[in-house]
Formats: C-alpha cells, structure tokens, sequence
C-alpha cells in the first residue's frame, strides 16, 4: 500500500498549484459576479496541455493519468470551482466518450484542437424530463440515407454556448431500452443545432450551461460514436470515471472552505481571545478536516483503479457520493464558523457553500449513487 503520489503526480500538482495562484486567484471573485465564462484562462490551460489531460500523446494530449486529472482539478477546485467543473467536463465528458468509444478516425479529426483548447466540448445527456432517468429521453436519431437525422433537446449541458463540438446521446430503437441509445459527434453551426442561453445559476456561476434543441439535425454516418445502439453502455462507463473526478473537485472545494474557516478562526477574536481556543470551532475543524481525509482516500482509491484497468463502479460512486456530501459539511462548518461574515459575498466561504451543492447534484445525484451502491452490494 503506497499513499503517496509519484514523482510526476507532485510535479503535476505543483505545476497547477503554481498556474491557479498566478492565472486564476485573482479573479475568482469577479467571475463569480459576473457569470463571464473564462475564455483567456481556458485557453493559457490549452497551452499547458490541461484541456487534453489524458488524451494520449499522439493526439496532441498531455497523456497524463485519472490520478493527475484529479490532481489537477482538485487543486483549481481550492480557488474557483467555476472552472474546476468547466475543465472537468471538458476533459471528462466529450474528450472521455471519444477517447473510449471513438473510431480512430474521430479521435484524429477532433481530439486534437479539443486537447489543445483550440476546441471546447459539450456532452448532451440530460433533458427537461430526464435527469436521473435518462433512459426517460426523448431525443431521437433516425436513419435517412446515409444520415442519422436527430430531433429533441437538451439541457443543463456544461459548456454549451461556448462549445464546438457536441456529443449527443439519442435513442435509435427506443425499443431496445439500454440497448436502444447511440451517440453522435455534431460541430458548432450546423444546420439543425441551436443554444439557448446561459442559465442564471445559484453556484458554478462561472461555468457555462445552457439548454440545446436539435430539430432536423444532419449527422454523418462517419460521426456515429462507437456501435450503434450502444451509446448508453458507453455512456456508463464515461460516468464511473466522470464521477471520480466529480469527487475531486468536491474535494478541493471542501479543502478551501477548511482553510478559509481555519484562518478566520484565527483572525477574530471573541470573549478577549482568538475563536480558534474555543471548543466548539475546534471540534467543526476536526470533523471537517477528518471527513475531506477519508474523501481523500477514496477519490484517490478510486481514480488508481481507473488507472489499473479495473472495474471502479462501486468505487467510484462510493468517492463521489462521501466526497461531495463531506465537502458540503465543511463548506457549512466554515460558514458557520465566519459568522454574519461567511453570509457576505467578499469572503471565499459564500461562495464556496454556493459551489458545493452542485456535487451532490451533477453526474449522479446522491441519491442515484447510492442505488448505484446498493445495487452493486446485493447483485
């Protein structure tokens, strides 16, 4: 049993931690006001090989691990989760259903200028009237000469008014259930694809989102992802290692409500002496540090089983159910802990007790992570 990280994932950790005090710091806080997504950001990311991060080197990643994926978003989770989420889905959604399920040809003509964020990528799974089903979609692809015709919407998609290639999941025998779903690659400006606008969010506000209506879209036969029909199991498989990272950044999040409500501790003073001597802030630190510490371990256990090849369902709804529900907790402890303080918006822990709840919401409910483990435990 090693706990430590390697040489090059320290390097990794290093090398963000450095971009995220420099690049990303010092307008976290703006961003957040004014929604503005962080197109310059996003982009000086490309350069550092952070928009392909595990896409192999050949087409034109970084060709890092899920270990430094995590690293890396948990470090920029820390400071602005806004665009933890818009790196995370990026890299684990569109560029992580091509990378798995994507002919060579699709992977040579997109993942490049995806990589090097040349390109942004939205997934499109969720609907009006499927979140938590999504077999309950109702969009739909049929097969017209050598086309895939695709009707119906989208929304809640990460990235969306800002993306240049989408993947779609539709039905194509909704007969079939499971087996019924395939999905497609479309680029930005066809014929057919519209973007709504952004939605005014609680939290992540940062980060891109908006809804998608597809009326009469035309889809090469060549963009077909992967086997026709099986685009859920695909699916499946891009959510257990999406949910990892998910962790991750819950993670970091919580780690940086920890630190903002230790310092603050220190800082105030009550009753003629520092906060940080009482007890009762004393104990919500130690719960809170221990709950991340046990997060730690299972994201981590989980991301190296990705790594290994192994078969990580139970794993990684484990990590992304305790992670976001334990960051949830620190984020309020820090909260509490600030005060009338920690409910004005100039200090970090506002923000991050906005940011957090999307955690137990995005890429899996708490709930469904929990049927998910439940499942797996009686199979």
């Amino acid at each position: 049993m090693d706990f430590e990280f390697s040489e090059n994932h320290l390097m990794v950790r290093d090398l963000i931690k450095d971009f995220v005090k420099r690049e990303v710091q010092p307008g976290a806080y703006d961003r957040d006001q004014t929604g503005n997504y962080p197109m310059e950001i996003v982009k000086k990311l490309g350069e550092l090989g952070m928009m392909g991060i595990i896409v192999p080197e050949q087409f034109g990643g970084a060709g890092l691990d899920v270990t430094s994926f995590c690293i890396v978003i948990e470090e920029i989770s820390k400071v602005d989760a806004s665009l933890g989420l818009t790196l995370s889905a990026h890299n684990g959604l569109p560029l992580g259903h091509l990378l798995t399920s994507g002919s060579d040809a699709l992977k040579s003509k997109y993942l490049p200028k995806l990589a090097s964020g040349e390109q942004i990528g939205a997934w499109c799974l969720t609907e009006p009237v499927s979140g938590s089903d999504a077999l309950g979609m109702n969009t739909v692809a049929e097969k017209k000469g050598t086309n895939w015709v695709i009707n119906g919407s989208k929304n809640f998609i990460t990235n969306a008014t800002v993306a240049d290639v989408f993947i779609i999941l539709a039905f194509t025998d909704k007969g079939k259930g499971t087996r019924g779903v395939s999905a497609f690659v479309a680029e930005r400006g066809w014929k057919g694809l519209t973007i709504g606008k952004p939605e005014n969010k609680l939290g992540m506000r940062s980060s891109d989102t908006a809804s998608i209506t597809f009326e009469n879209l035309e889809i090469p036969e060549a963009n077909v992802v992967g086997n026709v029909g099986e685009g859920f199991i695909d699916a499946l498989k891009v959510l257990d290692r999406g949910r990892v990272v998910i962790g991750s950044l819950a993670l970091g999040i919580g780690k940086g409500a920890l630190a903002e409500g230790a310092k603050y501790s220190k800082e105030r003073t009550a009753f003629g002496k520092s906060i940080s001597e009482f007890q009762a802030i004393q104990w919500k630190l130690a719960d809170a540090a221990t709950q991340l510490e046990a997060a730690e371990v299972l994201v981590y256990r989980a991301a190296w089983m990705h790594d290994q090849k192994t078969f990580a369902k139970l794993e990684s709804s484990m990590a992304k159910l305790f992670a976001s529900e334990a960051a949830w907790s620190a984020c309020n402890q820090a909260l509490q802990i600030h005060g009338g303080y920690g409910y004005v918006k100039e200090y970090p822990v506002e923000r991050f007790f906005r940011d957090v709840k999307l955690c137990e919401i995005g890429e899996g409910t708490s709930e469904i992570q929990r049927e998910v483990i439940s499942s797996l435990l009686v199979a």
